[in-house]
């Protein structure tokens, strides 16, 4: 059973407590979101020479520090939000990592036509992707986090 308290609209929102159902659906939820990330940041470490020279290429400064700060919060944050512990904090940092970095390397506009469809795709799913964090950010990690356990 859910606590409720009515919100500045006047329906009731659940506080403190979560039904296995909402439970359940945030942990696919944060799965799914890291699923993004850790593996990259994997990616990163074994390809760290190819990611510096990709960012490189991308005429942005100092691409080894910019790969190892990648690799960092990718999958440091990535593996947090997986976990659940901090996880409005880590949704937080990867949803402003992804809005930085979104028009620096899908920068459709700026690509021959051959490749705008593609990276304007990119560009619009790394928004939907910040969105979601977002939504992380602001309700939480759900019960079946660790961040969930420390509140029951």
């Amino acid at each position: 059973m859910s606590t409720t308290s009515p919100n500045t609209y006047g329906s009731p929102a659940a506080v403190g407590t979560t039904s296995g159902t909402q439970d359940a659906a945030s942990l696919v939820g944060r799965i799914l979101l890291a699923w993004l990330f850790v593996p990259a940041g994997y990616a990163k470490i074994a390809g760290f020479a190819g990611t510096a020279g990709y960012i490189a290429s991308k005429g942005l400064p100092m691409p080894e520090l910019a790969a190892a700060l990648a690799i960092l919060v990718e999958l440091g944050l990535g593996l947090l939000l997986l976990v659940g512990w901090q996880a409005r904090w880590a949704a937080l940092g990867l949803a402003i990592f992804v809005a930085v970095i979104t028009p620096l390397f899908h920068n459709f506009w700026a690509m021959p036509e051959a490749q705008q469809m593609m990276q304007k795709q990119a560009f619009w799913k790394n928004l939907a992707v910040v969105g979601g964090l977002l939504y992380v950010y602001a309700f939480g990690p759900g019960g079946w986090s660790l961040d969930g356990r420390k509140r029951r």
